[in-house]
């Protein structure tokens, strides 16, 4: 969450765009501090260009002894170099021209990956050890990606770390589907490739405004996905692990080197069906893959995207298809794609739909259990959705 440190109160409608929607107005100094003080969710200050400089400058001496990850940005309306080298050393970490809204769009997110990296080691870098869930289907169209932004993004508005991964590294959709404008992706990652370290990682994540989530998103250009090693998968796993309590993987409908790797790292496969012949056939060579290549069956998850679809089949026909029970089954919700094109995700836009109660118990009941979490009422709750395993 951002803190804007300014007494107009049109400030929040002007630098909106540059600074999210997750954006709270405070308009005296002593109010910032008891504010960063009462609510550790707080990550940013930026202080309007009429703030007094000196002012500007105490907070940040201040709350760089007291909370030195939160960033400070200040805005002012002229850049004069006096004014920049003393709020420099009391820690304040950017100046932006007040007009420049892609400065200050970039100064946030240098800030707040900062942040990330610093959280990260306070709060005991090394001492976390994500949970790897890697999202697959054999088909497009299914669902896939998003299935994957709404569980990473319930789990980050439930406080967990959480990283998603863009592994569709030619048509990748994670940024489009949860409105981010990433400056990065993992294209950044590729020369770092054998040395990549936690600021590494941090420098090529984009944090999602509404929810806190971390994403490393494909690159905008499908040729840059050949010069994207599959050993770099490995490593940006191994690099997350202790930084976060969940990676989640999203991927393209194939078997590429990078999705193999992407399973081999991973703690939990869900495996997404829909009610028709092809989907059900390539699932069914899919889950024969991945047992060919030793995956546990235990440690996959099949999940049944529109299952109320009337299409001639049902839940107990793909069962018998595929050999398998299916752990969670989600309706269907003409409110999903209207979200989708509204880039946000549903399981927090509509909490009460059918749709987001599923999606939340498939995060409960399969996920959460992966770190030993207790569920939020001790046990596996029905609501007419879910299909326990048999």
């Amino acid at each position: 969450m951002t803190i804007l440190w300014d007494q107009d109160p049109a400030a929040v409608e002007k630098y909106r765009y540059a600074l999210g929607a997750d954006l709270e107005l405070i308009q005296t100094g002593p109010r910032v501090s008891r504010a960063l003080e009462e609510n550790r969710a707080h990550a940013l200050v930026v202080i309007g260009p009429d703030i007094d400089l000196e002012s500007a400058c105490e907070l940040a001496d201040l709350e760089r002894i007291s909370r030195p990850e939160v960033g400070v940005v200040l805005l002012r309306h002229r850049l004069e170099v006096t004014a920049l080298a003393q709020a420099l050393r009391s820690g304040i970490r950017e100046v932006v021209q007040a007009d420049d809204s892609p400065a200050l769009a970039d100064a946030v997110r240098r800030s707040l990956a900062l942040t990330a990296q610093l959280h990260g080691h306070q709060a005991g870098s090394g001492t976390r050890d994500a949970k790897v869930v890697t999202v697959f289907s054999a088909k497009g169209g299914v669902g896939k990606t998003t299935l994957s932004t709404n569980v990473a993004a319930y789990l980050a508005s439930t406080g967990a770390r959480t990283l998603i991964v863009d592994l569709d590294l030619m048509f990748g959709d994670v940024a489009i589907s949860l409105q981010m404008m990433p400056t990065s992706s993992i294209r950044e990652l590729v020369a770092m490739s054998g040395h990549l370290d936690a600021q590494g990682l941090a420098s090529a994540v984009t944090v999602h405004d509404a929810t806190g989530l971390h994403a490393l998103t494909a690159p905008d250009d499908p040729g840059e996905a050949e010069r994207v090693p599959a050993a770099l998968v490995a490593e940006i796993v191994r690099v997350a692990k202790p930084e976060y309590d969940y990676v989640v993987i999203d991927t393209p409908p194939s078997f590429t080197e990078h999705v193999l790797t992407a399973f081999d790292a991973s703690d939990l496969t869900l495996l997404i069906a829909t009610l028709d012949i092809p989907a059900i056939k390539n699932l069914r060579v899919a889950i024969n893959t991945l047992d060919t290549l030793g995956t546990a069956p235990d440690a996959r998850s099949i999940v049944l995207n529109r299952s109320d679809a009337k299409v001639g089949l049902s839940s107990d026909d793909v069962e018998h298809a595929l050999g398998a029970p299916i752990a969670v089954s989600i309706p269907n919700n003409i409110a999903v794609p209207a979200a989708t094109n509204r880039g946000v995700a549903i399981v927090l836009s509509d909490p009460r739909s059918p749709v987001a109660v599923a999606m939340r118990e498939l995060v409960d009941t399969e996920i959460r259990q992966l770190s030993g979490e207790q569920l939020r009422n001790g046990a596996k709750r029905n609501f007419g959705l879910l299909r326990g395993r048999r």
